[in-house]
């Protein structure tokens, strides 16, 4: 029998490892968290007990079981001590003498039982955080292994349906929105029919706001992280509208007291369109800011781009979510974003109420699966998109089936690996099936 240990920062890391060095014949017999990441230990021709039952994953359900004898005896001993405390504050007054006009027990005597000493609570405290990360460890190990199951068997029974999951890889769309859309194309044993079925159910599964924000009016906030093009699409909405209307009910307003330079461009294309621009001066809300524009048919404010650990990004979004403003709030998300980056933006944001999205560099993206799961997922309806910076050509309003074409026309050319299907697959364990359309 051969073991071997492995280091990476993540489960499903190790899990690669495990397999490109042991092969998928390797079994995990242990596995902890460690500083910078996780440590596994395989083992290859791993033999197991005579009396184990032979299912899969039993070194994992083995695990489990050591995990909640854990739980289950510090349950006890927590439990052993209360009621070690109760008897000794019974045992202070036994020996003394009761009056009929006494209570049993006098409420100024009683001493409160004694703290437990910090040493030991500590070490209980750590306890517990230890057995958090075992169990964490485990679920996290215990979804990479099923989804790896899960496609393969999926791969065996319906290769159809396999090669559609392929297919979705390939234009980026999250494993709980492809296994939605499956569901839908499920009973369509036609190949090519039921790609057409699920690129339109795709199609409805998008929301785009029945008026254009512009020509709804009101105060328009872009907010998002830095980088998202939040300026640079201000400028085109407030173009677009001057080139429409005019440039007298209009007024542009920044809130980007932060970013060297972000004034003076607001300003370069206040002079440019002929259009007021206002700034919100320290100490000044954005309402008052706001009083004297109340006039204005549209205006357009543009946020400061700020990390989610900064206390003046919660500030920002209180402000714009204030009873008074009545602002819709845009969020402005870069199509050539990682998912993780376009996830986090959408938790930084939400707080402040989100109208809708407006999606940037589609010119530049390589995928739109991740942008379009975000949208979905969270029912965000996709006000705009950019596709260049041409002012204010390349603003333009979505078409939902074009937006699916487009997010197929760019998707990767090389199939996805193997691991990739079962990373999806695995994904799809964190979230409930919803229903399409």
């Amino acid at each position: 029998m051969q073991v071997k240990r492995f280091f990476a920062a993540d489960m499903r890391q190790a899990m690669k490892l495990i397999r490109d060095e042991l092969g998928a014949d390797a079994a995990i017999i242990g596995n902890r968290r460690i500083a910078g990441g996780v440590e596994l230990t395989a083992a290859l021709d791993y033999k197991l007990s005579a009396l184990a039952p032979r299912v899969p994953n039993v070194e994992l359900e083995e695990e489990l079981r050591k995990t909640q004898s854990k739980i289950v005896s510090a349950q006890a001993e927590l439990s052993l001590r209360g009621e070690g405390d109760a008897e000794a504050s019974r045992q202070l007054f036994a020996g003394l003498p009761l009056t009929a006009a006494e209570p049993l027990i006098e409420p100024t005597l009683v001493e409160p039982p004694r703290p437990l000493p910090a040493p030991a609570a500590s070490i209980d405290q750590r306890a517990f955080d230890n057995m958090r990360n075992e169990l964490n460890g485990l679920r996290e190990l215990l979804e990479v292994q099923l989804g790896s199951l899960a496609w393969n068997q999926l791969q065996g029974s319906r290769p159809e349906q396999a090669n559609l999951w392929r297919r979705l890889q390939r234009i980026g769309l999250s494993g709980p929105l492809s296994r939605d859309l499956l569901a839908q194309v499920a009973q369509i044993d036609e190949p090519r029919q039921a790609w057409r079925m699920l690129l339109a159910y795709l199609a409805r599964m998008i929301t785009t706001p029945e008026l254009e924000p512009l020509e709804e009016g009101g105060v328009i906030a872009m907010v998002g992280p830095a980088g998202m093009g939040k300026t640079t699409t201000l400028a085109k909405l407030a173009a677009r509208y001057v080139l429409k209307y005019g440039a007298q009910n209009i007024a542009l307003v920044s809130m980007d007291s932060f970013r060297i330079g972000a004034q003076e461009q607001l300003k370069t294309l206040g002079r440019i369109l002929n259009v007021p621009v206002t700034h919100v001066a320290p100490g000044q809300s954005l309402g008052q800011t706001l009083e004297p524009l109340v006039r204005k048919r549209v205006v357009l404010v543009d946020t400061a781009g700020l990390q989610a650990s900064d206390p003046a990004l919660r500030l920002q979004l209180d402000s714009l979510a204030g009873r008074g403003i009545k602002a819709r709030n845009y969020l402005v998300l870069a199509t050539t974003s990682q998912k993780q980056v376009l996830a986090a933006a959408y938790l930084s944001y939400k707080r402040c109420g989100l109208a809708g999205c407006i999606l940037t560099k589609l010119d530049e993206t390589a995928s739109l699966g991740e942008v379009l799961s975000l949208a979905i997922g969270h029912a965000l309806p996709v006000a705009y998109l950019t596709d260049g910076p041409r002012i204010p050509d390349d603003l333009h309003l979505p078409r939902r089936h074009q937006l699916v074409s487009r997010a197929v026309s760019v998707q990767m050319q090389e199939e996805p690996s193997e691991e990739a299907m079962a990373d999806m697959f695995a994904d799809i364990y964190h979230s409930p099936p919803k229903r399409v359309g």
